[in-house]
């Protein structure tokens, strides 16, 4: 197949159908493509749901798929071959920084769903969920915020910086319309992502606006998620000619992830929703215990090889979980956590991660993995350690762990923390691993025990 005799994808050429506008997300990339718009277009009732997306900080994937009318081929990658899916469900696409058009697309009555997947460090938070006011995005955005929603007059010019300011601005937008309530759903790798991000927008709403406050408390339904399918970034020069052999159409923007899905849900839609369950998603009516166990066992081994497996040489996740020591390190932790997650049998889950890292097809990028790799830490495997200690338990597999963390951070395959000068921590002394680790968690750096097993760690790992 020839680039002339392949087939632009295109509404018009394909004679995919358009459903209508009934869902906005932030945050448009490859695993909301994977993930919440393949659920969307694999749903019974997905001639009801078509999605406006907005980017996140790049306008190239815009420019990817306006031509498209939002169709792309989402590739399932299995270690015996690929398959290939037209994707239906995004039919608009717009900037991120076009802050107008989003706004007008949140307030649209006839949306009833916000999703979001804008990274952890995209909310701009504070340790104990508040907006961070010292970050300076944020802290101008609460002012801005609070002038135009004192003076109506300001609203149309009001350009918020962050995600969340946007989210803010256009649910005032949906409440000044009277276009009714609205679900939001995150689905970003945070413990109790609904609860987070329902507490960050009251609290922004608090600073700026009463009456928006109470309506938010009224109005909009804030739906706890756990996410899960590895999607790892291509070569967008190879991937498109894959495609266009395989399938004769010409895509600009196709998407590889693994043939693995998950999603659980917890919360209401007042507004409705795609029949999502229709498509294997779960809802449950407390996720904690399912989003720890993704967030820890594959989020956090993640975390770990990302940070370790380039110190041995490794560059993709396939490659480091064949190695023996990343191995015990990756197993070890899993011991940690299954102890932490005595509602689950666990054996299955394991065995079903291992197959999924073996997948030499999916080069999921560690260098890719590694980025926020503080934050990571912190939320997958910090939490598991602190319960481990709570019950008098030595927590040695987040011990090592961490020390495989602090190795990378010192090696520059994991950022080092804010603040910490990477000079700083180039012989890991005792001063170095005592700052790294309360950079992590004040509570672990004070446990002399745990430090000590940290310390031993990183003496074993470093003649390994």
């Amino acid at each position: 197949m020839t680039a002339d005799t392949a087939i632009r994808l295109a509404r018009a050429t394909t004679g995919v159908p358009t459903p209508p506008e009934r869902i906005v997300h932030l945050g448009l990339g490859a695993f909301h493509r994977a993930h919440q718009a393949w659920y969307t277009a694999h749903a019974l009732d997905a001639a009801e749901w078509g999605i406006v997306a907005f980017s996140g900080r790049s306008r190239d994937l815009v420019d990817r798929l306006t031509p498209q009318d939002g169709l792309y081929t989402l590739v399932e990658r299995a270690a015996e071959g690929d398959r290939f899916e037209l994707i239906p469900s995004i039919v608009r696409v717009e900037a991120g920084d076009d802050v107008a058009a989003f706004v007008a697309a949140v307030a649209d009555p006839r949306i009833a769903i916000l999703t979001l997947t804008i990274t952890e460090a995209g909310y701009r938070l504070d340790a104990d969920g508040s907006p961070n006011l010292e970050d300076a995005a944020m802290a101008s955005d609460v002012e801005l915020l609070a002038a135009a929603f004192a003076n109506a007059g300001e609203l149309r010019s009001a350009q918020p910086a962050t995600a969340l300011g946007r989210v803010l601005l256009a649910l005032d937008a949906r409440r000044r319309a009277g276009s009714g309530a609205i679900a939001i759903v995150p689905c970003d790798n945070l413990p109790d992502n609904g609860g987070l991000l329902r507490r960050a927008l009251a609290g922004l709403a608090r600073r700026t606006s009463a009456e928006l406050a109470v309506w938010l408390g009224i109005s909009v339904s804030v739906v706890s998620t756990s996410i899960d399918r590895i999607t790892p970034a291509i070569d967008l020069d190879t991937e498109p000619r894959a495609v266009r052999d395989a399938t004769g159409w010409l895509d600009a923007a196709p998407v590889v992830t693994e043939p693995f899905a998950d999603w659980v849900l917890e919360g209401d839609f007042p507004a409705g929703r795609p029949d999502w369950e229709s498509a294997g998603a779960r809802f449950v009516d407390e996720i904690a215990p399912w989003e720890n166990r993704k967030l820890w066992m594959l989020n956090g081994a993640h975390t770990v090889l990302a940070a370790f497996g380039p110190t041995r040489g490794h560059a993709v996740v396939s490659d480091a979980i064949d190695d023996p020591v990343c191995l015990r390190l990756v197993e070890a932790l899993w011991d940690d956590d299954a102890r932490q997650l005595p509602t689950f049998d666990l054996a299955d889950y394991r065995a079903a991660l291992l197959e999924r890292f073996r997948n030499p097809r999916i080069e999921h990028r560690l260098a890719q993995i590694a980025q926020d790799s503080t934050t990571k830490a912190r939320l997958r495997i910090v939490p598991v350690a602190l319960g481990e200690l709570a019950v008098g338990r030595p927590a040695t597999g987040c011990a090592a762990a961490i020390a495989a963390w602090m190795l990378g951070v010192r090696a520059g395959t994991a950022p080092a923390p804010h603040g910490i000068d990477p000079a700083a921590i180039a012989e890991l002394d005792a001063s170095a691993r005592h700052a790294l680790l309360t950079a992590l968690d004040a509570r672990l750096a004070a446990d002399a025990g745990f430090a000590t097993r940290v310390s031993d760690a990183i003496a074993v790992l470093e003649t390994s």
